[in-house]
């Protein structure tokens, strides 16, 4: 079972995470389930940027990003080679070091 370790953040997970994931499984899906609460303004639509993520290792077992998605995140804020949005990213057989950016674009959290 592949595992996503989060990097310490702040505000989110400030002792880091180290989680197990389904193949098939988001990113975002892992950590909400966790108690990670990754902003998703959208619901999960890939049509915001609130849950970019940037993957430090293990970006390219990913599935591909579709242009939709390459479109949105060129609307996010602190944009990497290896950012991601969260609801998009489907773990697969490999395990993931996911680093939470400090800020998004959104003003004010949703707190979902």
């Amino acid at each position: 079972m592949p595992k996503i370790i989060f990097l310490p953040h702040a505000e989110l997970c400030p002792q880091g995470a180290e989680l197990d994931a389904a193949k098939g499984d988001t990113i975002l899906d892992v950590a909400l389930r966790n108690g990670i609460s990754i902003e998703h303004a959208c619901e999960k639509s890939c049509a915001c940027t609130t849950c970019h993520v940037v993957v430090r290792e293990g970006f390219y077992s990913l599935n591909e990003s579709d242009e939709l998605e390459d479109d949105m995140l060129d609307k996010a804020w602190g944009l990497e080679p290896e950012s991601r949005l969260g609801c998009q990213a489907h773990v697969a057989d490999e395990d993931l070091v996911v680093e939470i950016p400090k800020y998004t674009v959104n003003m004010v959290s949703e707190n979902h």
